[in-house]
């Protein structure tokens, strides 16, 4: 008996839920703007997003030398990429 109401409880709460998502009205179109707007803070995410995996990077390859120099292994230096992007020379037409 309780697990035909609990299926049934759980269909009816699906069932809702189902209805409600249905009746969303669709998002307005994005203005120019808007749009502008968003595309600024989707390239302040990533650049955020990039600076905080060099410093962990960082964070982690300082660990890494002092774990190896308290053990007494020689560790060779580290490779560091350019910190400028480089441009891309353009394909021609």
């Amino acid at each position: 008996m309780k697990t035909t109401q609990a299926l049934v409880t759980a269909g009816l709460v699906v069932a809702t839920f189902g209805l409600a998502v249905a009746k969303l009205p669709a998002p307005p179109p994005m203005t120019d703007a808007q749009k502008e707007e968003a595309k600024a803070k989707a390239a302040a995410a990533a650049a955020l997003t990039a600076q905080q995996q060099a410093a962990a990077e960082d964070r982690v390859v300082a660990r890494y030398l002092a774990d190896m120099k308290a053990k007494g292994k020689q560790v060779a230096a580290p490779q560091t990429a350019a910190t400028t992007p480089q441009a891309v020379p353009a394909a021609k037409k």
